[in-house]
């Protein structure tokens, strides 16, 4: 079969719908890198106040209010409004496997389960935000797991759970594959934050060779890997790597590192192509109790698949030509 491409009409694109993508872009930028300031700035405002003021309790108000909300899942939301991110970032989609083949064995009598498994993580997954946006509506159940830390960051968690988030923990995520439908399926960044703090503009680096519990869950589930490429994830924003803060982002799983873009503020660049790329399934085998050598035998084809991916389209972004992909 044919590689599935584009997923949205580029001839109705335009400049205002360019300018309303970054808009709408940057506004995640700016509340990954605000928010969590926001929150510190409430806990010394309660210390330098006292909690019998009035005004701690006021400034902290969002605060609460969110911590007592749970996250909303939009997909109506992010389907329609949130569009001119397609066209900002001149979105293009490759699909390896296409949707009605992953659909057919997701409802088929195999019923068999989807594990998309993404990379790179980037400082915002901006490739998984235009994947979410131009997907058909029966993925739309289908969750994206993320660590903990950002589920009960307030505020936080509600900016970016419009996009369906839940815990990447291991017990979650088999909970997950226990149920019907593409809500049984679930994507994942397997290189998290370690990955983000390997951005670069010169080499796109994988923090992979040392995560392998995605393939032990999905080969003791009986899950199916479809790894997923998102060309242009390193290139938009550029990260601070080190310091103390940079330390305390690694530990919690929240981004408290500067990051820069356009203008070296922390808005996205003009002009940074996305590109999805959609490889075809692992085939794992169902093994309940996986040894090391099933782990690292799949472990390795999974590798040498996302290498596959990206040395075959990297030349449809121009400046990943000559950008070589290294796997730590």
């Amino acid at each position: 079969m044919a590689p599935q491409l584009e997923l949205y009409d580029k001839s109705k694109s335009s400049y205002l719908l360019k300018f309303i993508g970054f808009l709408q872009t940057s506004f995640f930028t700016l509340s990954y890198l605000g928010i969590p300031l926001y929150l510190i700035s409430g806990t010394f405002v309660f210390l330098q106040h006292g909690p019998m003021a009035r005004f701690p309790w006021l400034y902290n108000l969002p605060i609460i209010i969110s911590m007592l909300v749970p996250c909303i899942h939009m997909p109506w939301f992010t389907a329609t409004i949130l569009r001119p991110i397609l066209d900002f970032f001149e979105y293009d989609f490759i699909g390896e496997t296409s949707d009605e083949e992953i659909l057919n064995s997701i409802f088929s009598g195999k019923k068999k389960k989807v594990m998309f498994v993404c990379q790179p993580h980037g400082v915002l997954s901006f490739g998984g935000f235009c994947s979410k946006i131009a997907m058909p509506p029966k993925f739309y159940p289908m969750p994206t797991a993320v660590a903990s830390s950002l589920l009960s960051t307030p505020i936080l968690k509600h900016v970016i759970g419009i996009w369906n988030l839940t815990d990447a923990s291991s017990k979650n995520l088999r909970k997950v594959f226990k149920r019907d439908g593409t809500a049984g399926c679930a994507v994942l960044y397997v290189g998290g934050i370690a990955e983000l703090f390997r951005c670069s503009l010169t080499e796109e680096r994988l923090y992979l060779s040392k995560r392998k519990g995605f393939i032990k869950i999905a080969l003791r589930e009986g899950v199916e890997i479809i790894p997923a490429y998102f060309f242009g994830n390193t290139s938009v924003l550029s990260v601070a790597t080190t310091g103390p803060i940079a330390a305390l982002a690694r530990k919690t799983g929240v981004t408290l590192t500067y990051f820069w873009g356009l203008w070296g503020l922390p808005l996205p660049r003009w002009g940074e192509k996305v590109m999805y790329v959609r490889g075809t399934p692992l085939g794992l085998p169902h093994i309940p109790e996986p040894t090391d050598e099933d782990i690292d035998k799949w472990h390795k084809v999974y590798c040498d698949e996302v290498r596959r991916i990206y040395e075959k389209y990297r030349e449809k972004i121009p400046h990943y030509a000559n950008k070589p992909l290294i796997i730590d």
